[in-house]
């Protein structure tokens, strides 16, 4: 006669939104540790509903996950959402929306002329599946199609580069600025910071050619990390690049640590940088975001650099930085 458990564990609760139309995804292929799904999304464009003044209204990633693996990503708390809850699954589980260009020619009228889009805010929209499914470039045509529509591209990718020719037709009826990520110049520490991401010198031959061909295309310098990116050396050489690249606007903000995050990158301080450890604990105890006492010398040395080199501040700088984040701190989602 089979043994009992003595207590009887509940059942699972049904997964439901998101979870569950995640789990019913479809396994695409997979390859080196990356896992690639369908994603039957409902919906596109994404009302932002940040308290903390971020400086769009809307927003669009065409995929969920990132296979760049940024030890510093935020990001990860979005898979969250569907019930996975290892930081990693982040960027080893790519989902793929479906059908987004017919979605969104459907949901475009609940866009105000005056409202932002941001196109990749939460995951790079020309990540390494890009290539293959092609999603952001649907995305682009069929706002090529439309006029009138303010739009920011957020990435690290010189894939971006494939679609100059759409880029300019959306540029030509609508405001559209491209924003180029790179934390570093130097490769060493870019390759353990960004394991997946092209290289920095990739990144700024992205802004050359994006600004030769007539595009608006400045330089996200965030995040910058305590200890190991904010030298004021390091920043300024940033910044020259930047200049010297053609970039027409650039901003930087330091890093920020939800839980989800700092799960991954406080283990990759031990083993990367251990001196560090100790100090990042105790500047991020109870909280994701470093106080004024730190952000805003950044900020002003930023400011500095900037006019330095002639580059402007971002686009919508006023609404670019956000004033204050919880408890008096100063936090750039970028």
């Amino acid at each position: 006669m089979p043994t009992l458990p003595l207590f009887a564990l509940p059942p699972k609760p049904p997964l439901v939104g998101i979870a569950r139309l995640a789990s019913q995804g479809e396994s695409l292929r997979e390859g080196h540790n990356v896992e690639y799904f369908t994603l039957p999304a409902k919906s596109l464009l994404n009302r932002c509903a940040s308290r903390r003044g971020v400086p769009f209204e809307w927003t669009i990633n065409p995929y969920r996950g990132c296979e760049f693996a940024c030890k510093y990503c935020y990001a990860r708390y979005t898979h969250e959402f569907m019930e996975m809850r290892d930081g990693v699954d982040f960027e080893r589980k790519i989902y793929v929306k479906q059908h987004t260009a017919e979605l969104l020619r459907q949901e475009l009228r609940r866009v105000k002329q005056e409202e932002s889009i941001a196109i990749g805010a939460a995951t790079d929209p020309y990540q390494p599946a890009e290539r293959r499914y092609e999603v952001t470039r649907g995305i682009l045509e069929e706002f090529a199609r439309h006029r009138g529509f303010h739009l920011g591209i957020i990435t690290k990718s010189n894939l971006i580069l494939r679609d100059i020719d759409v880029l300019q037709a959306v540029a030509r009826q609508n405001r559209l600025s491209v924003n180029v990520t790179i934390t570093t110049l130097d490769v060493e520490l870019a390759r353990i910071l960004e394991p997946r991401a092209p290289r920095p010198d990739l990144r700024l031959e992205i802004i050359r050619k994006l600004s030769d061909a007539g595009l608006r295309v400045g330089m996200s310098g965030s995040p910058v990390l305590p200890g190991i990116t904010d030298s004021p050396r390091d920043l300024e050489a940033l910044v020259r690049a930047a200049a010297e690249a053609g970039a027409h606007h650039l901003f930087a903000g330091p890093l920020f640590l939800k839980p989800c995050s700092a799960a991954v990158f406080l283990p990759f301080l031990e083993k990367e940088f251990p001196r560090l450890v100790e100090n990042y604990k105790r500047r991020y105890h109870g909280r994701a975001f470093l106080p004024d006492a730190y952000a805003k010398p950044l900020s002003q040395l930023v400011e500095r650099l900037r006019k330095k080199y002639g580059i402007g501040g971002d686009p919508r700088r006023s609404r670019m930085i956000v004033p204050r984040a919880p408890a008096g701190e100063q936090l750039m989602l970028f």
